[in-house]
Parts: structure tokens; C-alpha cells; sequence
């Protein structure tokens, strides 16, 4: 069995998990999973991860405004942020970023947000977990600004942008989605990518790697995104699974 599994992003507050979420969790540690990192969405999920990872010692959790929830969110989110980051368990800010998938985003809110959380990040000495999509050039334009710790989620985008997110000392991290047979622009990226800037995600229960591919994802599936990068940059797949994982302990600050 493959061990030294890290899920750097996975929400196990969504709905998909209601009717079993403490039965899995209570699971992954004997399927190979060392570390789960929660990925917030908004306070409120920010909140239940907290909760989530003060019952299990494996789990840690993010805390953070995703660019399509700035419109529900109050004024004094930041100070609420502050608040909620007093905690062992906290090790990031995320996912935060831009967002132009879905018609009717605000972009000059999602850039606000997004570079308020940057600057909050610095203040808490904290790396950030970024979420881009249709959004290339304004996230980068801020990422270069700040220049944080951080990575790049559930990336999709070109070879070329990788290289730009690694210029500023970024990681980068894949979910299922580069095992799927249309995943050749994520593929090219990868080939891109030195093992010491890699991390890899599930974003559970999204995502699903083949064959599992339409199915509920969980921490335990990362094994077979890391058998299609040890594929890619032959090496074994237990080899992928030790160094991606020490890759988020690094960044993330778990000892």
C-alpha cells in the first residue's frame, strides 16, 4: 500500500460528504493519507474547517473568501479572517483569487478581495492557496505585485504561465484532471515543473481521477494522479507521494 500522502486541497464541508463525512475521515489514515489540507470557500466554511481539523490530527485547514463568494460577504471579513487564523490548526489563506467562469462576476470585487487577502497573508506570515480561471492576467498582475508563498491550485493553465508562477517562487498543483484523456495542456505544464515546486489535490469530492472519473472524490485518489506523474517524470509513484508531500509540509509549515 502507497503511504505519505498529502491532499493539499479538498472540501470535506460540501454536501456530497453528509451522509458519511466521519466514517471517511475517520478511514484515510489507513489508505495511505499522512495529510489533508481544507480548502475554504467562505467564513462560514473557514469555520467548519477549523472545527474539521481540531477533531482529527491529520487534517489542517485554510481559511480565506473564493472570488465567487465576495458578493455574499460583509465588510469586516478581514477582521473575521484575523480572528479565525488565532489557531494551530491554520496554515494558509486560500483559496482565494479570480474567478470570470460564470457570467455576472463584479472583477473589480474579486480583484479587491483577492489583493486584500494577499496583503492579509503577509501580515499572518501565511502562504495562500490561489484559485484562477478565465482570469490569467489579473491574477498574475497581483501575484507579481506581492510576490507571496504560496501555490497555484487545480492548475489549468499554459506551460508558459507555469513558468511565470514559478518565477515568483510559487508551487504548483494538480488534481485529477491530468489524468483525464484531454489533459494534454495540463500534461505540457507538468513537463515543465521540477519535482520541488509540485504539490498534488484531489479539490474533493470534485475532480475525480480516471477511473473514477464522474464519481465522488476522496484524499485516498490522490494515488492515481501521483501514478500519472510518475509517468510523466519517471520516477515510481511512491517517490512522487514522498516528495509532493514534503513539498506541502515545507510550504505550509507542518512539522
Amino acid at each position: 500500500m502507497f503511504n505519505n500522502i498529502f491532499d493539499t486541497h479538498a472540501h470535506y464541508t460540501e454536501k456530497a460528504f453528509d451522509s458519511d463525512r466521519v466514517e471517511l475521515l475517520s478511514s484515510l489514515q489507513s489508505k495511505g493519507v499522512r495529510y489533508v489540507l481544507l480548502a475554504a470557500s467562505c467564513i462560514e466554511t473557514s469555520r467548519q474547517n477549523i472545527d474539521i481539523s481540531n477533531e482529527y490530527s491529520y487534517i489542517y485547514s485554510s481559511i480565506g473568501v473564493h472570488p465567487n463568494c465576495v458578493n455574499e460577504t460583509t465588510d469586516n471579513y478581514l477582521e473575521m479572517l484575523e480572528k479565525l487564523a488565532d489557531n494551530d490548526k491554520v496554515v494558509a489563506i486560500g483559496e482565494i483569487g479570480v474567478d470570470y467562469y460564470y457570467d455576472g462576476y463584479d472583477s473589480d470585487l474579486q480583484l479587491r478581495f483577492f489583493e486584500e487577502q494577499l496583503l492579509l497573508a503577509k501580515k499572518l506570515n501565511l502562504p495562500v492557496i490561489v484559485h484562477s480561471r478565465n482570469a490569467t492576467k489579473d491574477c498574475m498582475d497581483l501575484l507579481k505585485k506581492h510576490k507571496p508563498r504560496g501555490v497555484m491550485h487545480c492548475f489549468s493553465g499554459s506551460a508558459e504561465t507555469a513558468k511565470e508562477v514559478m518565477a515568483l517562487g510559487m508551487s504548483i498543483s494538480f488534481t485529477g484532471v491530468i489524468t483525464f484523456k484531454n489533459a494534454r495542456k495540463a500534461i505540457n505544464s507538468l513537463e515543465v515543473i521540477p519535482l520541488d515546486r509540485l504539490m498534488l489535490e484531489t479539490d474533493c469530492p470534485y475532480m475525480a481521477p480516471e477511473p473514477f472519473r464522474g464519481k465522488r472524490s476522496d484524499s485516498s485518489m490522490i494515488v492515481n494522479i501521483a501514478e500519472k506523474v510518475a509517468e510523466i517524470k519517471n520516477i515510481s509513484t511512491q517517490e512522487v507521494l514522498d516528495i509532493t508531500c514534503e513539498n506541502g509540509k515545507n510550504l505550509f509549515n507542518i512539522t
